[in-house]
């Protein structure tokens, strides 16, 4: 996200919002499953038009320092309008040579596995 990853999460957050009005707005059902990436790198580059701007951690904060707060206000805001909402944690810059992690995979692979089977079994129950 350009700059900082927190002086996007309302607009994100919003937007979020807004998709799940749209779903239910035309009526039936639907079940509403929002997906979110929050990076976790220690480092990254933001770029507004030929301007860029690399994490130093003080004036322009590393994604790591501020992962905690937009999951904190992705919960609090974007997770309740949703029937499931998982973020996907990861770590990942883009300089070469463009690294890219999960974080903690195993977890992430249960939440997922876990989120589809509660889906499905809503699906079987409202069809």
């Amino acid at each position: 996200m350009a700059k900082a990853m927190i002086k996007q999460i309302d607009r994100v957050i919003g937007d979020l919002q807004r998709q799940v009005q749209m779903f239910k707005k035309s009526g039936g059902n639907p079940i509403c499953v929002g997906f979110v990436g929050v990076n976790c790198s220690g480092v990254y580059t933001s770029y507004e038009g030929r301007r860029k701007f690399r994490t130093d951690g003080k004036k322009y904060k590393h994604p790591i320092q501020e992962a905690a707060d937009a999951e904190a206000r992705l919960r609090k805001d974007a997770l309740p309008v949703f029937d499931e909402f998982l973020i996907l944690k990861f770590s990942a810059t883009n300089v070469p040579p463009y690294g890219f992690s999960w974080i903690d995979y195993g977890a992430l692979e249960l939440e997922y596995n876990a989120l589809l089977t509660r889906v499905s079994r809503e699906y079987d129950v409202r069809f």
